[in-house]
């Protein structure tokens, strides 16, 4: 996979970092222009579609999983847009986006990684992708925790004493007329990224079995991405080394 599909390789996790960094910024927004994340979180499956539904090896297994994968983006696209688009009291709506978010995300983690693997550079656009990754998880994580809190509202609870207004996530707050890109979840991506990392500040937990199982392999699938990336990223150093040296 040289020429082309090299440029192709590393443009793309370009451009799933510039949306995993834009929907950030998105969340960082005053309320009200906050939920311009929708767009983003909507636009996450195409280019996810567009970065890594590429052929990673010959043969026509890896192309039908391929052609799996590129299907699943779709279904997930939809999927999404049609959560957005429906009120709070269609909790059902968020139970097919649980499922297909969580499989479309472990899915383009393992193909990330092993995209990276073909690397024989560690460069910048590689270093951007490991990056992207990791972002990836964090904003999926809380795209999952506020799907599960539409269908099962009350499943996060805040520990700090504060105002009404700051606890916009929770479904006793949500008018269940209006459609779910109109709420707020700023506070469940905060919380998404405080688990990934293994932070841990207290202020929300989980409540019920269903959300502390969620967090637990939240926080075990970030802790394995880094070190199957640690790992890529060293092995591609340490060739370099030897390739200098044997050069010399």
């Amino acid at each position: 996979m040289k020429g082309p599909s090299l440029r192709r390789r590393q443009h793309g996790y370009v451009s799933l970092l510039l949306t995993c960094l834009g929907v950030m910024a998105c969340l960082m927004l005053p309320h009200g222009l906050r939920q311009l994340a929708a767009v983003g979180y909507l636009a996450l499956p195409l280019v996810l579609l567009r970065t890594l539904g590429l052929r990673i090896d010959e043969g026509s297994w890896p192309t039908l999983r391929m052609h799996v994968y590129r299907f699943l983006a779709l279904v997930t696209w939809v999927t999404s847009l049609v959560w957005y688009l429906t009120p709070l009291s269609h909790r059902s709506t968020g139970v097919p986006l649980l499922l297909l978010w969580a499989l479309l995300v472990l899915w383009s983690c393992e193909r990330l990684v092993r995209m990276l693997a073909l690397e024989r550079r560690i460069n910048r656009e590689v270093l951007f992708g490991a990056l992207a990754g990791y972002l990836l998880l964090g904003l999926a994580a809380g795209l999952l925790f506020s799907a599960l809190e539409t269908v099962v509202p009350g499943s996060f609870a805040a520990s700090r004493v504060i105002d009404a207004p700051v606890l916009r996530w929770h479904g006793a707050h949500a008018n269940p007329a209006s459609p779910v890109w109109a709420v707020d979840f700023v506070e469940l991506n905060y919380f998404a990224f405080v688990t990934l990392t293994t932070t841990g500040y207290g202020d929300i937990h989980p409540v019920t079995p269903q959300t502390q199982m969620l967090c637990v392999m939240v926080a075990i699938t970030g802790t394995l991405y880094l070190a199957m990336v640690m790992g890529v990223l060293i092995s591609r150093y340490t060739a370099r080394d030897v390739e200098d040296e044997l050069e010399n």
